[in-house]
């Protein structure tokens, strides 16, 4: 640590009691001061002091050199306002510093947060504000900001990496003189938002995704990451990981903390930079461009404590192990693997995880299917995430709307007894959700399915019937004590004298939030205290009102008054002027004229020349507001007691949001997937690993029809390609033929598989890979001083460390980056090694001495990527095919990118002066010849493409309510009307088609992903009770437009698939024409003018509903 103590002030060291910088009266100063900070405070300065020497801005260097490093805050004693003296603010500032050292903070003050010290010069630095008094040298520095902006301030402090403790002051009157009491409010960290005060309000916070605290160790079974989420009280811990996978999760992970355990020190060449040489150099190199602590002792347990240090946690408090075995599951990514296929966003590949679900699925979703790929489950998980899409793929009725809350933000919410109304509606959806599944035949089996892949994300292993009866109290818990959507028992209270502003600003702060039934006793005494106000109104301000109304001939100059709701003082005013009677005669208003006072504001100042009360408005507006007062805090009382109430159910809530999250994920996923017309692959569980001879391919990987998976083949064709993967391929091909595509799709689908996803082919067999590894081109590292060789070589390194008989490895272009006979070789010896091993994989070159070697494999095949001949001139086809290509298409590539005519026709001069007459014999001597055909069918044994089979109706249970009546004459109506068109236009051809199944969707609904790119029919049962008829190939899109509209939020839907889109248009105007005649009321009628069928047939006029 650099001590730049010229520009970074001084630094005291109470434990050798020695001064290093300073005056002799500095010294005597801090004589009172030494038995303050220990060695553990003497380390928080000094972790301050680096922030401090990190400060770059002009202003912030300038306060940071008016700092002293002889306390917490960095105040100077001798500089004006810096007294510590006890009782000062600064002392209370320093005592709430104390408890929580390494977090900025902020001290209500009036209306501003103000900061001192080193945290003012943080709030300057990274909050861009203005220090207080500028930039004078005599006072210490201090900054903040207005409260309105405390939001704002606290998101730029935390997006930075700091914590903020925030101290709130107790509002209302205080005695003359005395300083009012303060109290740590909460805190605010990255990843987790303060929210103090939430329970109050009517609107929402948004959660980031948590940020945990990181340690990492080493055992004997490789890396080991442990995380702890001081939000949910948990941790895990996960050992065997390899440096890559670990580099992977921290540029993936956002974290609050890193620690390094000194495990990580023990290595061959014993230096303090564990990563300097061999192993561990991806990894340090990735830990080094951050901040980080080292910690020793067991590396679980003092983690834990680093973290209950970091946030004043007590120590009796307990974290939940939420770790799940890692057993037969594969292998994190690497962050080769995860770039290369964009499993992360990387500039300029395909990113995988936006072709796996559609544009609309956004945030905790996404973030599932991420962290999915990232980390592939186990074979079991796997066939059960795949069994649940299958299921999706073929479900008919309507699915809910899947209410996404963070688990961080229920637990945070909960446990500090802040959430509101608004929390506990959604909470409410998500339970009511589950349950509507539940009484679904078909919706039920999913949701058991998914009760194993929701315990892996959450560490809680919850029983389903468990499930159901938590959620079922839940509802009810909720139901009794909220007031749900559309209950309007507690109105705004509203009188023509009073301004309606003035009751709404009043009343909206805590009327609709519970139910009336629970704070009956509060809202009468609001209701009288409004009443009298209205009267005092009445009685004090409308006679002047009236008599001003009366002035005969009110000319500009002339007498003015209205009754104005003042909202920064919260009053009900009279403002007028020029209305004093010039002479008192004892008319009418006179005497409320006489009555009238100066208005005065809270600190009983005058407000204004125009403003006036009396003191009858007076003390109507002080019972109406301590009414008021009253009444929240009983509707803040008991939003706080339901919140305590299901803080002991929480570990259910977490479970139930984080299920229908991986709901919402994959309905979405087999959405998008049947869109793009992706399928199911047949997943295998490997027996390599356990010597058992493969039967029937069960070790194999065969593709048919495999594509890229970022061609939408809906929107137009791909060039396919079979693969039937037994061994090791040693693949070959020109420049642009398509073998890096070759290598990212195969690796996409194999990943996509695994993990239980639909992937893009026509048919496929996927064993469940332990590790799935691929690795393109490399790039220097200046940073580490590494060429790009070497970082391929690394790479390398760690990818046959890791590989087994149960890996997919893929390479491209091998050994690049050096000259080619040396590279070559090691080529050919990498090459031997992952045939001995007995891995699936490609690795693909242009080193074509590779094939004079006499390399010593079994089971490597060679492929090619094929090319024909056009017009006398080598064109690439982008097919996989047997053999050898040693056509580069190096020429035609450099010409079409731009390179001058003569460089190219120099090149070719010496390429056939040198290897023209050069021949590549093979390990028996003959010569390879370059394959002519495209690439080979997969036989129809091998070709196992999965069948879609449309499942049963879901039974809804029925209601008696106008609407469900309502809506099930329509549905018998268009069923007997559509029935005999069907059997009219097909006369028994096609029976299969004469049956029209129609389905419902109810408010909060939505169409299933059976019906994406399929034909339907739907009429909308719009809240008026009028119809509207459409058809479309995009149900849940058109769904979705319809809602979007006024009033049309809670619409639902009847629809019917059908074959075509012809014959969705002739039901269409058929309905639209016929639907009139059964007496409902369509809003779109005049639609069915415009088609040439279906309007006059006098054999359905005569249909009615039974």
């Amino acid at each position: 640590m650099n001590d730049n103590s010229g520009q970074f002030g001084r630094i005291y060291c109470f434990k050798d009691r020695k001064v290093l910088k300073g005056s002799a009266k500095a010294s005597k100063k801090l004589k009172a001061l030494n038995n303050v900070l220990d060695e553990k405070g003497l380390s928080n300065i000094l972790w301050w002091k680096e922030r401090m020497q990190a400060c770059k801005k002009p202003s912030t260097v300038q306060l940071v050199k008016r700092l002293e490093y002889s306390n917490l805050l960095g105040l100077d004693v001798n500089l004006k306002s810096g007294s510590l003296k006890e009782g000062t603010l600064n002392w209370e500032i320093l005592q709430f510093k104390s408890k929580f050292p390494r977090e900025v903070l902020l001290c209500r003050v009036g209306d501003f947060y103000e900061a001192l010290g080193i945290d003012a010069c943080i709030l300057v630095e990274y909050a861009g504000l203005n220090p207080f008094g500028g930039l004078r040298s005599d006072s210490i520095p201090r900054a903040g900001c207005p409260v309105v902006n405390l939001r704002q301030t606290l998101d730029d402090l935390t997006r930075n990496g700091y914590s903020v403790c925030i101290v709130e002051e107790l509002q209302g009157p205080t005695q003359a003189r005395s300083r009012k009491s303060r109290f740590i409010s909460g805190h605010a960290h990255p990843g987790s938002p303060y929210v103090f005060g939430l329970v109050g309000v009517d609107h929402d916070l948004d959660f980031p995704e948590p940020m945990p605290v990181i340690g990492i160790s080493r055992s004997a079974r490789g890396y080991c990451i442990n995380l702890v989420l001081e939000t949910m009280k948990t941790y895990s811990s996960e050992d065997g990981w390899t440096e890559e996978a670990l580099v992977t999760k921290l540029r993936t992970c956002q974290h609050h903390h890193l620690f390094l355990h000194t495990s990580l020190r023990h290595n061959s060449s014993g230096t303090c930079r564990w990563g300097e040489f061999g192993e561990g150099g991806i990894l340090w190199g990735e830990c080094a461009s951050r901040h980080f602590e080292w910690f020793e002792g067991n590396p679980v347990t003092e983690l834990l404590s680093k973290v209950k240090e970091l946030y004043g946690i007590d120590d009796e408090i307990a974290f939940r192990n939420v770790t799940v075995s890692s057993e037969n599951r594969p292998r994190p990514l690497t962050l080769g693997t995860a770039t290369q296929i964009g499993a992360i966003p990387t500039e300029g590949i395909p990113c995988l995880l936006k072709m796996l679900l559609p544009s609309n699925c956004l945030g905790l979703p996404v973030l599932y299917v991420r962290d999915l790929l990232l980390n592939p489950p186990a074979y079991e998980i796997a066939s059960t995430i795949q069994a649940a899409c299958k299921l999706m793929s073929n479900v008919t009725c309507s699915i809910p709307e899947f209410t996404c809350v963070s688990s961080a933000k229920l637990v945070k919410l909960l446990e500090l007894r802040e959430a509101n109304h608004i929390e506990f509606c959604r909470i409410k959806n998500v339970v009511d959700e589950i349950l509507h599944m539940n009484r679904n035949s078909e919706l039920r089996e999913i949701l058991k399915l998914l009760m194993d892949p929701t315990w892996v994300a959450t560490g809680l292993k919850i029983d389903f019937e468990t499930l159901v009866t938590e959620c079922e109290w839940t509802t009810v818990k909720i139901g009794e004590m909220i007031s749900l959507d559309g209950e309007n028992d507690t109105k705004i209270s509203s009188f023509s004298v009073v301004p309606s502003e003035f009751f709404e600003d009043m009343e909206s702060s805590w009327k609709g939030r519970v139910k009336r039934m629970h704070i009956e006793e509060e809202f009468e005494e609001v209701q009288r205290a409004a009443e009298a106000l209205s009267l005092a109104v009445t009685e004090d301000f409308v006679p002047i009102i009236s008599r001003i109304k009366a002035t005969t001939a009110p000319l500009l100059g002339g007498p003015k008054g209205e009754i104005l709701y003042a909202r920064e003082h919260e009053a009900v005013w009279f403002k007028g002027k020029r209305f004093m009677p010039s002479v008192w005669a004892g008319t009418h208003g006179e005497e409320q004229i006489r009555h009238l006072k100066p208005a005065v504001d809270s600190k009983g100042r005058k407000v204004g020349e125009e403003w006036f009360t009396t003191m009858k408005v007076e003390d109507a507006l002080t019972r109406y507001h301590e009414a008021g007062a009253k009444a929240k805090a009983r509707v803040l009382e008991l939003l706080r007691g339901l919140s305590s109430e299901l803080q002991v159910k929480v570990n259910i809530l977490v479970f139930a949001s984080m299920l229908l999250v991986i709901e919402k994920a994959l309905f979405a996923h087999v959405s998008e997937g049947r869109r793009r017309k992706w399928v199911f692959p047949t997943l295998t569980e490997s027996h390599r690993s356990k010597d058992v001879k493969s039967f029937d391919g069960v070790d194999e990987m065969k593709i048919a029809g495999l594509s890229p998976y970022w061609f939408d083949v809906a929107e137009g064709s791909a060039v396919n390609n079979n693969v039937d993967m037994q061994s090791l391929f040693l693949l070959t091909g020109p420049n642009g033929g398509g073998k890096s595509s070759l290598l990212r799709s195969i690796c996409a689908a194999a990943l996509l598989g695994t993990c239980g996803f639909m992937v893009p082919a026509e048919s496929a067999i996927i064993p469940h890979f332990d590790s799935i590894m691929l690795h393109m081109k490399s790039y220097d590292s200046p940073a580490d001083g590494k060429s790009s060789f070497q970082v391929e070589m690394s790479e390398i390194r760690s990818i046959i460390s890791a590989a087994s008989k149960r890996s997919l490895v893929l390479v491209d272009e091998i050994c690049r980056g050096t000259e080619t006979a040396k590279g070559t070789c090691i080529a050919g010896s990498i090459i031997e090694l992952l045939d001995k091993i007995g891995c699936l994989g490609i690795v693909s070159t242009h080193l074509h001495g590779i094939f004079s070697l006499p390399l010593n494999t079994k089971n490597t095949v060679y492929k090619a990527m094929g090319t024909v001949n056009v017009d006398g001139q080598t064109r690439p086809t982008w097919k996989l095919m047997d053999g050898i290509c040693r056509e580069s298409l190096a020429f035609e590539t450099a010409k079409r990118e731009g390179v001058p005519e003569t460089v190219v026709q120099r090149a070719e001069e010496l390429y056939h002066s040198v290897y023209a007459k050069e021949e590549f014999p093979r390990k028996d001597g003959t010569v390879l010849e370059q394959f002519s055909k495209t690439s080979f069918n997969v036989s129809d044994g091998s070709n196992h493409q999965l069948n879609n089979t449309s499942g049963k109706a879901g039974q809804r249970i029925g209601s008696t309510d106008q609407m469900e009546i309502l809506q099930k004459e329509v549905k018998s109506v268009i069923t007997m009307i559509c029935q005999r068109k069907l059997i009219e236009l097909y006369k028994q051809e096609k029976p299969s088609v004469l049956e029209i199944l129609c389905f419902s969707i109810g408010a909060r609904e939505q169409p299933p992903p059976s019906t994406v790119g399929v034909s339907s029919v739907y009429v909308i049962l719009r809240p008026d009770k009028k119809l509207y008829v459409g058809q479309t190939d995009d149900l849940e899109g058109r769904v979705r437009a319809h809602r979007l509209k006024e009033g049309m939020q809670k619409a639902s839907f009847l629809y019917f698939t059908v074959p075509g889109k012809s014959l969705a248009c002739q039901l269409e105007t058929l309905l639209i024409n016929q639907l009139p005649n059964q007496g409902f009321h369509l809003t779109n009628i005049a639609d069915g003018k415009h088609r040439n069928f279906g309007t006059l047939d006098p054999a359905f006029e005569s249909l009615s509903v039974r």
